[in-house]
């Protein structure tokens, strides 16, 4: 469904992505994951087509990302981009908001009110749908940010951490149990970056992990563990991306004491 074939991309006089192949399955739900700076934000902007690569092509159910405007209209259609920081109204309320990009996506009015009113239920939201959204606390504009991308029904959803930004734990686990129910249907395809591996052991089909703008791993929760011969994902994680991190922490600790 989604497919990058040697994506290179750069920030000046150094790459952030360097040949980066990488294949998402229809109906899996794929998280990138790396330290900070490491490309993933770039990675996901490139598929989401607001980036272009400097090399190399994205495709999107066959289609070629940015080739022609048949083709990204197209695309734009069964996609939808959430980036971490994303652009709210401010002066519209969150209802409002929902309508509109509900309408960008030609769901069916009915259908649209009835979903916003279940969006806002499960987060919480409520009360402050009917606000402006400048009113707002940090973890409801996430929330509103996150509505804004479910209502869409888009069968193609591309999260850059939707699970951070100040959720409350109420929100954590909306969003939790979300994707983990998308991620049991064929239908729908995510591809998602999340800095913190305990939030997605039990929600992802497989992990890419990405350290300096290229892929050094690439296999299910599991199979991380097991190429790291490490019980956690956390800890999987931690060798792949830090292998001298433990050197580090000790020279630290016999420093500090």
């Amino acid at each position: 469904m989604i497919t990058f074939h040697d994506i290179w991309h750069h920030y000046g006089a150094r790459p952030t992505l360097r040949g980066v192949d990488l294949t998402v399955r229809a109906g899996e739900l794929v998280c990138v994951m790396g330290p900070n700076g490491m490309g993933k934000t770039t990675l996901l902007s490139v598929a989401a087509g607001l980036l272009p690569p400097l090399r190399g092509r994205v495709e999107i159910d066959g289609l070629v990302r940015r080739s022609s405007i048949e083709a990204e209209r197209a695309i734009r259609r069964r996609v939808v981009y959430l980036p971490d920081s994303p652009w709210l109204a401010r002066f519209m309320t969150g209802r409002e908001m929902l309508v509109a990009v509900g309408r960008l996506y030609e769901i069916e009015p009915v259908r649209l009110f009835e979903h916003i009113d279940l969006l806002l239920d499960v987060f919480d939201l409520g009360t402050q749908g009917d606000q402006i959204i400048n009113n707002y606390s940090t973890g409801q504009r996430k929330k509103i940010g996150l509505c804004s991308a479910l209502v869409t029904e888009a069968p193609i959803l591309i999260l850059d951490e939707p699970l951070s930004g100040g959720l409350d734990a109420s929100g954590l686990l909306a969003v939790r149990t979300i994707l983990r129910k998308l991620a049991e249907r064929r239908d729908v395809t995510v591809l998602m970056a999340v800095p913190v591996p305990e939030l997605v052991d039990q929600v992802a089909d497989r992990i890419a992990v990405i350290d300096h703008g290229q892929i050094i791993a690439d296999g299910t929760p599991d199979a991380l563990c097991r190429q790291a011969d490490r019980p956690t994902l956390a800890e999987a994680l931690e060798r792949l991306t830090h292998p001298d991190r433990p050197d580090h922490l000790t020279r630290y600790l016999d420093h500090a004491r």
